[in-house]
């Protein structure tokens, strides 16, 4: 079954730059665009009935479809108006999709996401990547030649599904990947005679993580050639080394973990301070 890109749109203007984000992505892609829309019966509206408000957002999905159709002739469209709170809907959406695209806005004097509680929700319950673009957003940044940022951490498995995604967009758009690694000092009471040995055979804790990374990326240089690789190693913490790069990113990538705790499902903290305050479009892959 061939997935769609898919964008949900509420007529804002963050929503249509994604909308327009997401049918350059479709065209890249080969793939059909989905535009849509989440709607539930407004009974504060008592001069229009269900009838009339839904014809109101049906007549709007069409115009941004026409919109979109103009603009990337050829591109397959299709629009649908779900009925049902925005959360679910969009989640359920990000189901059947390669990937879901949402708009959101810019954070304040800082250029970034204001990432409300519908965004948060969908991001970690989706089981299929989901994009956020702001508001102003453009191609700008893809025609320069930008990087692919994607951040990567633990061992090959945990990042697995994030390179992945980040290979296969780069690859897309004939862009570079920069893969990020970022490493603190262990506490001492962390170090174990087998951790030690490790970091003695690689040569001290910079070059393990080198090491780490390079080990990590080494299938997806391989399945992917053709795309251009620069590794960055740093120390930090992840959200702030990811932050340092964004300004020099055509879009970043971060994972979060699919498995729900206690209190349910949660984006993590790298991703969340990614969304609040990368400039650049974020991408938030979920993994196991």
């Amino acid at each position: 079954m061939t997935r769609p890109i898919t964008a949900g749109v509420d007529g804002t203007e963050e929503s249509l730059a994604a909308l327009d984000w997401a049918a350059r992505e479709a065209v890249r892609r080969g793939l059909p665009l989905r535009v849509v829309h989440a709607w539930r019966y407004a009974e504060a509206l008592a001069a229009a009935g269900r009838d009339t408000q839904r014809e109101w957002v049906a007549q709007g999905m069409t115009d941004a479809a026409r919109t979109v159709t103009e603009r990337y002739p050829g591109l397959p469209v299709t629009t649908n108006v779900l009925e049902a709170g925005a959360a679910d809907a969009l989640a359920d959406a990000a189901a059947e999709a390669e990937l879901l695209v949402l708009g959101s806005r810019g954070h304040g004097p800082v250029v970034g996401f204001l990432l409300g509680s519908v965004g948060q929700q969908v991001i970690a319950e989706a089981s299929r990547p989901v994009f956020l673009v702001r508001a102003g957003d453009d191609a700008t940044a893809e025609a320069a030649g930008r990087d692919v940022v994607v951040g990567q951490h633990g061992g090959p498995e945990d990042s697995e599904a994030a390179l992945r995604f980040a290979f296969e967009t780069a690859a897309a758009r004939g862009a570079a990947v920069r893969a990020v690694r970022a490493w603190t000092l262990p506490p001492v009471f962390a170090y174990s005679p087998g951790s030690l040995k490790l970091l003695d055979d690689a040569g001290g804790l910079e070059p393990y993580e080198k090491q780490a990374l390079a080990e990590a990326l080494r299938p997806w240089r391989e399945r992917f050639p053709q795309v251009p690789v620069a590794e960055h190693v740093e120390m930090g913490s992840a959200g702030q080394v990811l932050l340092s790069l964004a300004g020099r990113a055509q879009l970043m990538v971060v994972g979060r973990r699919a498995r729900r705790t206690a209190v349910g499902a949660r984006i993590g903290s790298v991703a969340h301070g990614v969304l609040h305050h990368a400039g650049c479009p974020v991408a938030v892959v979920p993994h196991a």
